[in-house]
């Protein structure tokens, strides 16, 4: 499934840019009925509304009929990374450092996959983070998921950005 994910990737990353939108995550996930998400956000800086999710699936709908890059039936589900958004790219890791977040790792790092703790940024290649035990540096290729945590912090921060928007 990840090839599948790069490819689709590949194929609206441009396109959606040009549109003024900025590719956050493809995600595939099976079931009964495989589902398509694909994640992103405006370039701007700006809220994103339910119009922008129009536009981006309508221009992802075309580009997938046409390069058919997934097999069978799939339903195709575009949405905003939303306030406790995933972090899948270096700038998101330093843009949101100050932050609480929530990684998983591929293999162990200091003999654990789970980490949590407030976000400092990212270090020669490496995600800095402060937890409670100390601070941990993860590289980004061992990072299998990131996230940062609902808190009231956070939460003022998104509200203070949509006010100057």
């Amino acid at each position: 499934m990840i090839q599948v994910q790069d490819r689709v990737a590949r194929l609206v990353e441009g396109p959606l840019e040009e549109m003024g939108y900025e590719l956050v995550r493809v995600s595939l996930s099976g079931g009964n009925r495989a589902v398509l998400q694909i994640m992103a956000e405006r370039a701007d800086g700006a809220v994103m509304t339910v119009h922008d999710c129009t536009d981006i699936s309508h221009t992802v709908s075309l580009l997938l009929d046409e390069e058919d890059p997934i097999a069978g039936a799939y339903a195709l589900e575009v949405s905003s990374p939303g306030i406790d958004r995933p972090l899948t790219r270096p700038k998101d890791f330093e843009r949101y450092a100050g932050f609480e977040v929530r990684l998983e790792t591929r293999k162990p790092v200091g003999g654990r996959k789970r980490f949590r703790g407030r976000l400092k940024g990212l270090n020669d290649g490496a995600v800095s983070v402060q937890t409670d035990e100390g601070e941990v540096l993860v590289e980004l290729d061992a990072i299998a998921k990131a996230q940062l945590v609902l808190t009231d912090e956070l939460i003022k921060a998104a509200t203070a950005a949509r006010q100057d928007s």
